[in-house]
C-alpha cells in the first residue's frame, strides 16, 4: 500500500509531534506495507488484529495496545495479555525516545505472540465478548477508575505476603531495608528502573538480603499484596509542570503493567510529588479509590506525636493529632477532639511549639523508608490503625475536585477501610485544605494522562 504522507498529517493535524510520528510510521510502511491508517484502528500482523493508540504526547509516550478479537475469537489470557485484550510488553514499559519506535514494537509483539499465542478460535459466535471488550476500551479512554478485570493466573500459587518496592533509587533501597528489617514480607521484589547499577542496588545485589529478589522484569511483582512506588523521572526540564509530566509519562508505562500483575493488591506512591502522583495512580491503575493510597504526611504526624508525648512530655497520649493535608508547608495540624483533657487552646500552643521542633526535621530517605514500612505493615497485617495518607479528598472539608490529601485513615488488608471524620469544624484548617485542593487540581488540568 503506498504511503500517503499528506492524508496522515491531516489526519494527526492537532498532534504536537506530528512530523516525528509521520515518520516513525512511513518507516513501519516500509517494514509493514499492509498497515492501514486511521484514527480509531490499526491493521494487524500474523492475523492477529491489534489496535494501537498512538497518544498526541508521541513518540515521547509509548501507544496503548489492545488485541481487537473478531465475533469468532477468543482472548488468550497470559503473562502479556489480560482480560480484556490490554497488550503488557517489556518494550511498552521501558519505552524510550528515540531508541523506542513503533517497528521495535512490533517486532517484539511477533516475537512474544509466537511464544504464546494470544487468541484463539471460538467454537461458536460470541458477540458479547466483543461488546464487553469495547465498553471496556471505552472506559479506559474515558478515564473511568472501576473496571475490574479478571486475574490471569488465578492457577499460580500466590506467596503469603508479596511486596514490590519500583525504583531503584536511594528511596526505593531504603524502603527495602526497612520493610526486610521489620520482616513483614515473606518476599520483596527490587524491580530496578535504570539502565546502569547505583550504588545501593550493586550493595543490595552483592550481599543478598534474605527473601529479596531484584529485578528488571515488572512480571516479577505478579501477586503483589502491596506495589510501592518510589521511581521519579529525572531529567533536565525547565519548569515544575515539566519536571510533573515526566514523572506522569514514566507512570503512565509503569502502573497499568504492574496494576494487571497484581490485581489485589493496594498501590501505595511515594513518588513526589505525592498528591498528585497518588492522582494520576488511581486514574491509570483503574483501581478502587481505597486501593490507592499515596505515602501522605504519616512520617510527620508520627514525629508530631512522639515530640509532643516524650520531647514535651505533655499530660497526654499525642495519638489524637495528625498532620494533614499537602506535604510540604502548607500541612497543618488536626486534633482528633478526643483529647478532653486540654482546652483548644492549650491544643494550638502544645501543637504550635511541637510542629516549630518538627520544621528541623529532614525528610531523609532513610526515614521516609521507615515510615513506608510502618504503612505496609498495617495494610499487609490488617491492623486497622489510624494514618495520616493521601486519600481522595472529594467530599471532605468542602473540597468538591478529585484531589488527594493527607487525611487521618484506618488502614487495613483491603487499603482505606474509613476516613476519619472530623468532629469539630475549624475554619483554618478548612480554609488551607481548600487552597491545597485548588492549587493541585489547577496543576492536575494542565497533565496529560
Amino acid at each position: 500500500m503506498e504511503f500517503d504522507r499528506e492524508g496522515l498529517r491531516r489526519l494527526l493535524g492537532k498532534y504536537k509531534f506530528r512530523d516525528l510520528t509521520v515518520e516513525e510510521l512511513k518507516n513501519v510502511n516500509v517494514f509493514f506495507p499492509h498497515f492501514r491508517y486511521s484514527m480509531d484502528t490499526y491493521g494487524n500482523t500474523y492475523n492477529i488484529p491489534i489496535r494501537f493508540w498512538i497518544l498526541d504526547s508521541h513518540p515521547f509516550a509509548p501507544p496503548i495496545c489492545f488485541l481487537k478479537p473478531t465475533a469468532n475469537m477468543g482472548i488468550s489470557v497470559g503473562k502479556h495479555v489480560d482480560a480484556q485484550g490490554r497488550i503488557y510488553l517489556p518494550y511498552l514499559q521501558n519505552w524510550s525516545h528515540p531508541k523506542s519506535v513503533i517497528v521495535g514494537l512490533i517486532k517484539e509483539m511477533i516475537a512474544k505472540f509466537q511464544e504464546e499465542l494470544p487468541l484463539y478460535s471460538l467454537s461458536s459466535s460470541d458477540e458479547a465478548r466483543q461488546v464487553d471488550l469495547l465498553a471496556y476500551i471505552a472506559k479506559i479512554t474515558e478515564g473511568i477508575s472501576d473496571v475490574n478485570t479478571k486475574n490471569w493466573a488465578n492457577h499460580e500459587n500466590k506467596t503469603v505476603n508479596k511486596i514490590t518496592v519500583v525504583g531503584g533509587g536511594e528511596l526505593g533501597v531504603a524502603c527495602t531495608l526497612a520493610i526486610s528489617a521489620k520482616g513483614i514480607a515473606d518476599r520483596l521484589v527490587l524491580l530496578d528502573l535504570s539502565e546502569g547499577t547505583t550504588g545501593g542496588m550493586m550493595d543490595l545485589d552483592i550481599f543478598k538480603l534474605p527473601n529479596v529478589e531484584i529485578s528488571k522484569d515488572l512480571s516479577a511483582s505478579a501477586h503483589s499484596k502491596v506495589v510501592i512506588f518510589t521511581a521519579n523521572s529525572l531529567g533536565s526540564s525547565q519548569s515544575y509542570l515539566d519536571v510533573v509530566q515526566r514523572n506522569v509519562d514514566l507512570f503512565r508505562a509503569l502502573v497499568p503493567a504492574l496494576g494487571h500483575y497484581s490485581q489485589n493488591s493496594v498501590l501505595l506512591v511515594a513518588s513526589q510529588p505525592v498528591e498528585i502522583m497518588t492522582y494520576v495512580t488511581w486514574k491509570l491503575s483503574t483501581f478502587p479509590v481505597n486501593r490507592v493510597i499515596g505515602i501522605g504526611c504519616n512520617l510527620d504526624s508520627q514525629r508530631l506525636q512522639y515530640i509532643i508525648t516524650n520531647v514535651l512530655k505533655a499530660q497526654t497520649s499525642g495519638k489524637e493529632v495528625w498532620v494533614i493535608g499537602e506535604q510540604g508547608e502548607d500541612k497543618v495540624t488536626k486534633w482528633g477532639g478526643q483529647e478532653a483533657v486540654m482546652s483548644h487552646n492549650s491544643q494550638e500552643q502544645l501543637s504550635s511549639r511541637a510542629m516549630e521542633l518538627l520544621r528541623v526535621k529532614g525528610q531523609r530517605s532513610w526515614s521516609v523508608g521507615l515510615s513506608v514500612a510502618d504503612l505496609v505493615d498495617s495494610l499487609v497485617n490488617d491492623k486497622k490503625k489510624v494514618h495520616s495518607v493521601s486519600v481522595l479528598a472529594k467530599g471532605y472539608y468542602d473540597i468538591n475536585s478529585e484531589v488527594f490529601l493527607s487525611l487521618p485513615c484506618i488502614l487495613g488488608a483491603s487499603g482505606v477501610s474509613e476516613v476519619i471524620k472530623s468532629t469539630v469544624k475549624e475554619d483554618r484548617v478548612t480554609e488551607k485544605l481548600q487552597s491545597s485542593a485548588t492549587s493541585i487540581h489547577g496543576l492536575q488540568q494542565q497533565l496529560k494522562l
